[in-house]
């Protein structure tokens, strides 16, 4: 069995100012951090702000280049909320609260309170 992919984007700068960080990656860091065991459950792979993304555009295609992204592990079984490439056909989910929810239920991790 393989592993999902979460492809997140590290600080940066821009037009001189900064350093700024993505907030929905920075929920998925804090769900990370209640659920150490998730982060060495995935491949977690840190790209740069600037696009093109490369490796979001060669697993999804250009037009998912969004981040957090969570690339699904095509040998287990693909979920309702996943979204699929057009371009490549793999499936993903790109929404910070639903990759925090799936990966919850996915690993037996903490999840929000309802």
């Amino acid at each position: 069995m393989g592993k999902h992919t979460l492809i997140m984007l590290t600080p940066w700068k821009e037009n001189g100012q900064g350093p700024y960080y993505c907030p929905d990656c920075a929920l998925v860091e804090g769900f990370l951090a209640y659920s150490p065991h998730v982060r060495e459950a995935v491949n977690i792979i840190s790209v740069e702000f600037q696009r093109p993304r490369q490796i979001i555009v060669d697993l999804l295609g250009a037009e998912n280049q969004d981040s957090p992204v969570l690339v699904l592990d095509e040998t287990q079984e693909i979920p309702a909320c996943a979204q699929k490439s057009l371009t490549t056909g793999k499936a993903f989910i790109n929404d910070p609260k639903t990759i925090c929810k799936f990966l919850g239920e996915a690993f037996d991790a903490v999840k929000p309170h309802p």
